[in-house]
Parts: C-alpha cells; structure tokens; sequence
C-alpha cells in the first residue's frame, strides 16, 4: 500500500512537542510495512504545503494521511481533498493535560477539517491518538484499511411544543472584521440569520475597535483596572503598557454597543489584536460575558447566535468554548478558551495572565467550576441547519490547560460522543452554560423548525 503523508503545523505552537509526535506517528507508520511517500517534516507555511501536495499529486498512493500534528485552519486540508482523489484520512495526537499551555491544540484541527470536508460531503477517516497510546496499532491499521470513515449524521425533529416567546427575534449583532482563513466553521449568511433567526448582523471593520480603544480617556481605563483587581491576582505582574491597551478594549466595546444599539459582537481576535493593536481582547471578552453581553471569537456570527440563545434560556452568562481533547480511557473530556469565561464560572481563585501563543495580557486564568452544563451550537454542520446540543457534568479537577478551561463527563461514554463529534462535522465552538436546559433547547429547535442532534443521545 502506498501512503502519501502530509504533516501540517503552525509555528505558534510548541514545535518541540510536534516534531515528538511526528516522529512517533511515523514509526507506527513505517511498522505497518506500507510505503510512505511525501515529506517526512512539519509542513508550516502556504508554500511547502503546496509544495508537498504537487508533490504527491505527481505520485500514485492509494491514501492520502494528513497528519494534523498542531491545530491549522482547515483550508490546506480542504485544498487537499479537491486536489486528489484516494481516499483520505487525518490522525491527530493527543497532548497530555499537564496545566500549562495547550502545546499541539491537535483535536480543534481535527474539528475544524472534519466540518470543512463535511460541508463538501468529502469522506474521510480519521484517527485521534497519541502514537504510544495501548491500542495504537489496531486503530492506525484500522485507518489505513479504511475501516475508521465517517459515518455521518444529522439531526433528527424536534418533538417538542416551540417556546411561548421568540428568543432572537430584533436582537442585533456586530461582526467586527472578517473570519479567519480556513475557518468555514465561522463563515454565515446576514439574510439568512434574519430569515431564519430574526437577528440583525451588522459588519464592522476592525479599526473601529482599535480607534474606538485608543480613544478612551484615561480615568476610566484606571478604574476598570481598579474595579478588576480585587479579584483577579497578578496585574500587576503584567507588562502595563499591554495591559491598558488590553482594557481599552473593553471600553471600546462598550462605546460602541451603546452607539449601535448591540445585543453581542462576534470578532476577529486574532491575529490584528496584537500584531496592529498591541493587546489581547479574552479579557475584555470575559467581562462582556459577565456582563451578558456574548462576544463570539474568530468573527463567529452562529457561535454569537448560539451565545444569544442559551444566555436567555440559562439566565445566566455563557462561556464560547472549544472541545480540545477527548479520554475515552479516563471517560471525560475537555473545553478550553484562551481566557476569556466569565469569572462567575471560576472553580478557583482567578489569576490574570498572557496569551500563551501571543504572549500579551489580559487573560483570566482559572478552572470551571463543577457542576452540571449544558453545550449549545446552532450549527452549519453539513451545510444543512440544526441544532446541536449535549449535556454532561464538569468535574472537581485541577486546571488541565492554561487559560480557562473544565474537565468534564458528558451524560454518554466519552468514547460515543468523540465519533459523534466528528461525525457530524460539528464547528469547533460551542456555547456552555451551567444548568442542564435540553428540554428548553428542544423547544427552542421546534421554534426554529431545526432538526435537533444531541451529542449524548444513547444509540
């Protein structure tokens, strides 16, 4: 069997990790006995990535693996996909949850590629282990035999009476700048949130933001910091320069959502934050949420929507969040955020810190607190509209990784919901809140006339 390998990575992660991982992803490969065509090293900028797939395009393999050694955007797998045509497969290593920072942040890979070739109605398999994992070498043969494709799901309608009131109806949200790249997860239709939805999106340009920031006066930059510091330990700590632009923001967004009459704000927080402006928006985007006042990273118009709807079901402020591993051994898994959850979700005293990649405040650093959550994503997934939905308890653990995250178990084994997941080809964001609302968001899919998919359903 010939096997043409495309190894993908983005330099903002720990590359020491990644190349560990390769290079035990490809001796279990090269154990198989199949011939392993392609590059062997980390594929991390546009050109080698091309480079690498001509490459392969001028061979003939009878499978294409796509190692998603780091989280990428999904747009080189995407490429990938309509460039060949054997069969396709994507392995991503876990990462081990030492407390520190989300070094590979391999499975949001994952998650993204599987939602882009969901909408492209491109099978694939897959495969989300670590190379020493016990049971590698079935599972990785199991790949390349093709036994671990998709099976993809939608959902089913929702037998339940619609809300008494509309949820979404005349609420307004501003997109500020575009999604990034390869993110089909966060692309939307303004008509088609109206027609659907009710809500209004308005786009604006991310200068707005920046200006609006370094327009703010002084004094109530210093009393924002004053009103935070009581209960957020190490400000002072910080680079002050990073952390007062970082605060400007905050002021910044709520400047404008009293000039246009907001309701949430879905924006492009990376990469111009802190390349054009100089200071991260995850704690700013932490007090709006506090606040009640959704803000959807990665210029996420749905995750803002989905945000909207179970803050109003809840009561309660919601938390934007990314599911980045999965143990089935251990029967949990784990959501993560830069660092920007509400601080009444705190499991723990909160902790002001950088971004871990940008290496730029403001950042809340904390656990989730236990107790029972519900996962909500008015989703795109397949390209046909529903309503995603699981439920499930976060645990009493230590922080897994920095920023804010929860270790959980979901209301199904871990090792159902993984599959249904990627199944699916559900976006990477989903909104959390505490409480268990699942009957409230089956009424909410029949007033919606969406189709419902609970991740935790038993077969």
């Amino acid at each position: 069997m010939r096997i043409g390998l495309l190894a993908l990575a983005r330099p903002t992660f720990d590359l020491g990790l990644a190349e560990e991982k390769l290079a035990g992803m490809l001796a279990r490969l090269d154990a198989t006995g199949h011939e392993i065509l392609g590059s062997r090293d980390l594929l991390m900028d546009a050109a080698a990535n091309r480079a690498a797939l001509d490459a392969l395009r001028a061979e003939a393999q009878d499978l294409v693996l796509v190692a998603q050694v780091t989280f990428t955007d999904a747009g080189f797998v995407a490429e990938v996909a309509r460039a060949v045509e054997a069969p396709l497969a994507i392995w991503a290593p876990r990462e081990p949850r030492a407390g520190g920072r989300l070094r590979l942040n391999a499975f949001c890979g994952l998650n993204l590629a599987s939602h882009a070739l969901g909408l492209r109605r491109r099978a694939f398999g897959w495969l989300y282990a670590d190379p020493e994992a016990p049971r590698i070498e079935a599972d990785l043969a199991a790949l390349l035999a093709g036994a671990r494709a998709v099976a993809p799901i939608e959902g089913v309608s929702a037998a339940a009476e619609p809300l008494p009131e509309p949820i979404l109806d005349g609420l307004r949200i501003a997109r500020i700048g575009a999604a990034p790249d390869g993110f089909d997860t966060c692309r939307y239709d303004a008509a088609e949130v109206a027609r659907r939805f009710g809500a209004e999106v308005e786009e604006l340009e991310l200068a707005e933001l920046f200006e609006t920031a370094r327009a703010a006066d002084p004094a109530p930059v210093a009393a924002l910091r004053a009103g935070i510091a009581a209960g957020l330990a190490g400000l002072d700590a910080l680079d002050q320069a990073e952390l007062d632009r970082s605060l400007r923001l905050k002021l910044a967004l709520d400047r404008i959502r009293a000039r246009r009459d907001l309701d949430a704000f879905a924006i492009r927080c990376w990469p111009e934050a802190f390349t054009e402006y100089g200071g991260a928006v995850c704690g700013p985007v932490a007090m709006q949420g506090e606040a009640r006042v959704p803000c959807a990273c990665e210029a996420d118009v749905w995750g803002a929507l989905s945000q909207l709807a179970l803050q109003r079901i809840a009561a309660a402020p919601v938390f934007l969040v990314d599911l980045v591993d999965v143990d089935a051994e251990d029967d949990s898994a784990v959501v993560w955020h830069c660092g920007q959850a509400p601080r009444s979700m705190a499991g723990a005293p909160a902790r002001a810190t950088i971004h871990t990649n940008r290496r730029m405040p403001l950042l809340y650093e904390f656990p989730l607190r236990p107790g029972r959550v519900t996962f909500l994503r008015l989703s795109q997934a397949r390209g046909a509209p529903k309503l995603v939905l699981a439920t499930g308890e976060m645990l009493d653990r230590p922080m897994a990784f920095a920023g804010t995250s929860g270790t959980l178990r979901f209301d199904a084994p871990a090792r159902a919901v993984l599959p249904r997941v990627i199944d699916s080809g559900l976006e990477h964001h989903m909104a959390l809140a505490y409480g268990d609302h699942a009957a409230a968001l089956g009424r909410l899919a029949a007033s919606f006339d969406l189709p419902v998919l609970n991740l935790v359903e038993q077969a």
